[in-house]
């Protein structure tokens, strides 16, 4: 790891939000290393929060090696928990077949190249040159829809399992990681955070946020608008900024 990894600051927080119980977010931010994470469990409080827990638990060990060497790490703890929830965890008194998994992105950085790794719909957002560009693309029913049907968003909405995942940490035997790298450029920012914040939120107001100094008081910004709203999921966010 370079000391220009080190140069890179962060801010990270999960709240429950208004209506749930509890929060089956979980998040990692390892500005040292070079590694941030957000992960947005499902199948239930106890199994989401395991599974989020989970992945945030085995990312969280240090990696060695250059960027593409991480990366490869990184992938294949991935598939190692997708093995681990699929399987390990398939038999649970009383429920023979649950729902144990979650939703990923981390992003990793070391000198001027970042790569963001995902699978699900929590996303990664670059602010660049005062713009907002979602880097991530969701992995879910809706956006399939628009993708492979050239349906409309109004139109994918109206699915009755619109919102349904099409991949996941733990959703099937095979998982199948999206990755996309990039060259990092001086001024940028990022955004990882679960749908329970940009669901919330219009894209103006992300990109405003994001548009603050420091990546505490972007992250304020959007946890207030959020939760000034119905906040009705969990809500997890991660700036990160030189």
């Amino acid at each position: 790891m370079t000391a220009l990894a080190c140069s890179w600051r962060s801010a990270a927080r999960t709240e429950a939000g208004k209506v749930r119980a509890r929060n089956e977010d979980a998040l990692l931010a390892l500005p040292e290393q070079g590694l941030w994470v957000v992960a947005d469990g499902m199948g239930g409080h106890q199994n989401g929060a395991l599974a989020s827990r989970l992945i945030i638990e085995q990312l969280a060990e240090p990696s060695e090696g250059d960027l593409s060497q991480r990366l490869n790490d990184l992938r294949k703890r991935l598939h190692g928990i997708n093995h681990h929830l699929g399987q390990a965890l398939t038999v649970v008194a009383g429920q023979p077949e649950p729902i144990i998994g979650s939703t990923v992105v981390a992003l990793l950085i070391e000198d001027n190249r970042a790569a963001c790794v995902w699978a699900g719909d929590s996303r990664c957002y670059l602010w660049r040159s005062s713009r907002l560009y979602q880097l991530s693309r969701d992995h879910s029913l809706f956006q399939q829809l628009i993708d492979e049907q050239q349906l409309s968003p109004a139109e994918a909405a109206r699915h009755p399992a619109a919102h349904a995942l099409t991949r996941a940490i733990g959703a099937s035997d095979e998982l199948k990681l999206e990755i996309l790298e990039l060259d990092v450029l001086p001024g940028d920012a990022f955004l990882l955070c679960s749908d329970g914040l940009y669901q919330a939120l219009s894209a103006d107001e992300l990109s405003a946020a994001l548009n603050l100094p420091s990546p505490l008081l972007a992250l304020n910004r959007l946890f207030q608008q959020a939760l000034d709203g119905p906040a009705r999921d969990n809500i997890s966010a991660v700036v990160i900024r030189r």
